[in-house]
């Protein structure tokens, strides 16, 4: 028969390797706590509690390897501190009113795969050296309040899969070096103030899905190659000043488009339910409006 005073002391024995984690890392989830609000967080965190504890917070040797808190009720800054955890690969604070300037610190989470802040107040600029986050699959900073040009470090991140920045204030030209992206499947630009022509290389980009460029200031064609992308089921192009004219006899041709929106929405394609599309459920769009399930 078990001795039961020896499986309790197995457990907390187990508990307590795994809430080992650094004195750094730790001091970095407290700073982000306070910088937070996070005595007013939906779902708080009890500081005399172990680490395994924190809702949100996923430990793997020793490391913080994940931070989820979306639409947990964030308020406040997004501190330098973030830095501090080094072997972090998903951060996600989507859905919440974080506001200010992303932290400089950001760029040193070189592990980061996923980094999801969309649906806050963020303002400033994206960082030119956003390009050094070279493991990055998934960016999403849709709708907030960043401005300034998309740097063109961007196309050096080359397992890109979903770029989502839709409704913010970028302005300037869509970067050359998107066409970088092999692995892209997904371009939103919606809401912006980018202007300029459609870059033509956007055709190498073969495992596209969705191109999301309504709204914006863009200029002349859309470059026929784009538009023939063999993966290519949702494009968006309506509230621009491009050539009418030229886009309208696109949309008259056999095109395997599930939905094409441009000027004249009467020409919308519109063949199946949009939602079916999204491999991403997690950063799943419809109408070029981002959404969540437990939104």
């Amino acid at each position: 028969m078990r001795n039961p005073l020896l499986v309790l002391f197995f457990v907390c024995m187990v508990q307590s390797v795994a809430a080992k984690i650094s004195a750094a890392e730790k001091d970095a989830l407290i700073v982000l706590y306070k910088h937070t609000k996070g005595a007013n967080w939906t779902t708080s965190w009890d500081m005399e509690k172990s680490v395994t504890t924190w809702k949100g917070v996923h430990i793997e040797n020793e490391s913080v390897v994940g931070l989820s808190l979306m639409n947990n009720n964030l308020e406040g800054t997004l501190p330098e501190a973030i830095g501090d955890l080094k072997k972090l690969k998903v951060l996600n604070l989507a859905f919440n009113t974080l506001q200010g300037p992303l932290p400089n610190r950001l760029l040193e989470l070189k592990n980061l795969t996923v980094l999801r802040l969309g649906k806050n107040r963020f303002t400033g600029t994206l960082p030119k050296e956003i390009g050094k986050l070279k493991k990055l699959t998934i960016l999403d900073l849709y709708s907030n309040a960043l401005e300034g040009s998309l740097p063109e470090s961007l196309g050096s991140i080359r397992g890109l899969k979903v770029i989502s920045i839709s409704d913010n204030k970028f302005s300037g030209t869509i970067p050359e070096t998107l066409g970088n992206l092999k692995h892209l499947e997904r371009l939103e630009l919606r809401g912006n103030n980018i202007e300029g022509s459609i870059p033509k290389n956007l055709a190498r980009l073969r495992k596209l899905k969705m191109l999301v460029l309504n709204e914006n200031l863009l200029t002349g064609t859309l470059p026929v190659a784009v538009f023939e992308l063999p993966e290519l089921e949702i494009l968006q192009l309506q509230g621009n000043h491009l050539n009418k004219v030229q886009i309208g006899n696109m949309a008259l041709r056999d095109s395997d488009l599930v939905l094409f929106d441009y000027e004249d929405s009467s020409s919308k394609i519109d063949k199946k339910n949009v939602r079916s599309l999204f491999k991403y459920s997690d950063t799943r769009t419809a109408d070029t409006k981002f959404e969540d399930d437990n939104d």
